[in-house]
């Protein structure tokens, strides 16, 4: 991919994984983006251990947030991403926000809203969202929500005490 193409689009991308081995699936599933081409890796947090939501009756996930460049369109960016997922393994239906192998989700495209049946920009949640908010203030603590104007520093501010809990996987080690 030319990095200094005018037709670039930058994506925010939420990766996630509570089955097998958490951590080298996250891996596994941002190298095979990057491999794949349609894609510029510019920044990743870190990991963190992350309690679930919604459903509970699950293991903690493992969850990093990317910022990347594309050429691709949202909609051709979310066939891809559910691509990559069931390479890796995952299966269309299932328990809502249960299980899953590997997980993307498309946070922010650009400063654009978009709102159609198949895809929602900005994430519909993620303001609700430590899992996503933590990592990505991390990496851009001042990117603005366009429908709500606030940094995403502030979002996380205002979830406080509500937030599940994230554990930024160093901290596991030291």
């Amino acid at each position: 991919m030319d990095p200094a193409s005018e037709d670039k689009n930058t994506a925010v991308i939420a990766v996630g994984s509570n089955i097998g081995e958490k951590v080298e699936n996250c891996r596994k599933g941002i190298a095979a983006l990057k491999a794949s081409g349609m894609l510029e890796l510019v920044r990743q947090s870190g990991f963190y251990l992350t309690e679930p939501v919604g459903y509970a009756d699950q293991a903690w996930f493992v969850n990093s947030v990317l910022i990347a460049h594309t050429r691709l369109a949202p909609f051709e960016m979310l066939q891809f991403l559910k691509k990559m997922e069931r390479q890796f393994g995952r299966i269309d239906g299932g328990i809502r926000n249960g299980p899953r192998v590997l997980d993307f989700d498309i946070i922010f495209y650009n400063d654009w809203v978009i709102e159609a049946r198949e895809l929602i920009v900005p994430h519909p949640r993620m303001q609700e969202r430590g899992f996503v908010l933590r990592p990505l203030c991390d990496i851009a603590p001042d990117w603005v929500h366009p429908i709500f104007q606030k940094s995403v520093r502030r979002l996380l501010e205002d979830i406080g005490e509500h937030c599940e809990e994230c554990i930024p996987m160093e901290a596991l080690y030291n």
